[in-house]
C-alpha cells in the first residue's frame, strides 16, 4: 500500500482534530468530596465557643476588693494565640454554612421552654438557608476583623471587637436557638 501526500494530510488533520478536543474540552467537574462529620451544635461546641472564649478573655480588667487585674496579651506566644483563634473563628464559619445536622441525633431539648428543639433549629435553618448563612458570614468578618486586630498587636481594637463578636452570636442564637427568651430579646442579659 503506497501512502500519498494526501492521506498523510488527512491523518494528520484527524490526530490534530483529536489533540484539539482533548485540549479544549474542560473536565468533567469532580463530585464534592465535602461531607459534614459533626453537628452544629457540635461545631460550636468544639471549635467556634472555645475559639470565640480566647478572643474574648484575651482583654478583661477584673476588680475585686482585692484590687484590680489586667488580663492582656503581652508575650509573642498569647498574641499567637489569639491570632490562631480568630483565623480558627473565620474558617469555621465556613463549616457553618455548609449544610449539616444542627444537632446530634438524639439530641432533645424540652419543649416549651426558651429554647427551640433540635427539630425546631433545623427547619428554621432550612426553611431559610440564606439568612442563617448571613448570620455566618457576620460571624466571619468579625473573625476576619479580630485577626487584623490580633495581628497589629492592638489591645484596645481587641477588646472593641469583643463587642462586635458577641453582637453576632447573639443575633443568630437569638434566631435559631432562643427567641422565645424575651428577656434576651431585650437586652436584659
Amino acid at each position: 500500500m503506497r501512502v500519498t501526500a494526501k492521506m498523510w494530510a488527512a491523518a494528520l488533520v484527524f490526530i490534530g482534530s483529536l489533540f484539539f478536543e482533548q485540549c479544549s474540552s474542560k473536565p468533567a467537574p469532580a463530585e464534592s468530596a465535602l461531607t459534614p462529620i459533626v453537628s452544629v451544635k457540635e461545631l460550636m461546641e468544639n471549635i467556634i465557643d472555645p475559639s470565640a472564649d480566647v478572643l474574648f478573655d484575651s482583654v478583661v480588667t477584673t476588680v475585686t476588693a482585692a484590687g484590680t487585674v489586667e488580663t492582656r496579651p503581652t508575650t509573642e506566644e498569647d498574641w499567637l494565640k489569639v491570632q490562631r483563634a480568630a483565623l480558627l473563628l473565620a474558617e469555621a464559619t465556613n463549616l457553618l454554612k455548609m449544610p449539616r445536622q444542627v444537632a446530634p441525633a438524639g439530641d432533645q431539648t424540652p419543649e416549651g421552654g426558651p429554647d427551640l428543639t433540635p427539630a425546631q433549629m433545623q427547619a428554621k435553618v432550612d426553611g431559610d438557608r440564606a439568612q442563617f448563612n448571613k448570620y455566618a458570614d457576620g460571624l466571619r468578618e468579625v473573625a476576619v476583623k479580630s485577626l487584623s486586630v490580633a495581628k497589629a498587636k492592638d489591645v484596645n481594637g481587641l477588646f472593641e471587637v469583643g463587642s462586635g463578636l458577641d453582637k453576632a452570636c447573639e443575633n443568630c442564637h437569638l434566631e435559631y436557638w432562643y427567641p422565645g427568651d424575651k428577656k434576651k430579646q431585650r437586652g436584659q442579659i
